[in-house]
């Protein structure tokens, strides 16, 4: 699927998105009782909805950021089905139906040179391989920032090479990478972010639901950056917007007035 949106932006920018997409399912509920057939909660369900999630939670936000993106993602329906228990907020359940997703071809609707920077939001399902990323790197000298769950960071981007690519990861893929890059991120949960030694400390919020928390650091890392070519800047920025949408339920992508009101 290629999808194309316009939305005005302080500055004009326009930006390639490519990466898995699937759609979070909510289901709400209430839980009175345990079943008397096993020791597990029993759900009356009172709410549920879906929202884009993945890469296409990543588009949300860069959209809400007034970024004109072109983005590009799986045909194949990933769905993540929560369930929720509605007093709490604790999830009781993920259930996650995956089918095999198709490799992307490598076509885009415009020349990759006609982006001022390029977003790959990899969540490992298939759609994207390290060959792949790896030629987007090699083909073009614009930012690119990717958000990826592969383990060989160096397949991807060799080190001292490729100073335009902006790696970003979680802790615990950190932990769990076979090889590094240079210019990597490590988001540290509710410690903020660590770039080339030195940590960027977040916010400290009330944690309501941590889902979708790293794919508005990646889109609102890569907003700030564009805005001021500064990627220490950038950094605490997308700290910033990330604290804000895990004090919400859900996946949730904040406004850039909600992001500087305390800037």
């Amino acid at each position: 699927m290629i999808e194309s949106k316009n939305t005005p932006a302080p500055r004009s920018f326009k930006v390639l998105l490519i990466g898995d997409s699937c759609v979070d399912e909510y289901k709400i509920g209430t839980v009175d009782r345990l079943s008397p057939e096993a020791p597990v909660p029993v759900i009356k369900l009172v709410e549920e909805y879906c929202l884009p999630g993945m890469a296409a939670n990543v588009y949300n936000n860069l959209k809400q950021l007034g970024i004109d993106a072109d983005f590009i993602t799986n045909n194949q329906e990933i769905v993540k089905t929560r369930y929720i228990d509605k007093r709490s907020g604790q999830h009781l359940l993920r259930v996650d139906n995956e089918p095999a997703v198709s490799q992307w071809s490598g076509k885009t609707l415009e020349p990759l040179a006609s982006y001022d920077a390029i977003v790959i939001s990899d969540y490992n399902k298939g759609f994207l391989n390290y060959e792949l990323i790896e030629n987007i790197v090699k083909s073009v000298k614009c930012p690119i920032f990717i958000d990826t769950k592969k383990s060989k960071l160096s397949d991807i981007c060799a080190p001292f090479t490729s100073n335009h690519v902006y790696i970003k990861i979680n802790e615990l893929e950190f932990k769990n990478a076979k090889t590094l890059a240079d210019n990597l991120i490590v988001t540290l949960g509710d410690r903020g972010a660590q770039y080339k030694g030195v940590i960027y400390p977040t916010t400290k919020v009330e944690v309501s639901d941590v889902c979708g928390c790293g794919d508005t650091f990646l889109a609102s890392l890569v907003y700030s950056y564009l805005n001021t070519n500064n990627i220490e800047t950038a950094i605490k920025f997308a700290n910033r917007a990330s604290a804000i949408t895990v004090s919400h339920s859900g996946v949730y992508a904040p406004t850039l007035e909600e992001i500087l009101r305390d800037w």
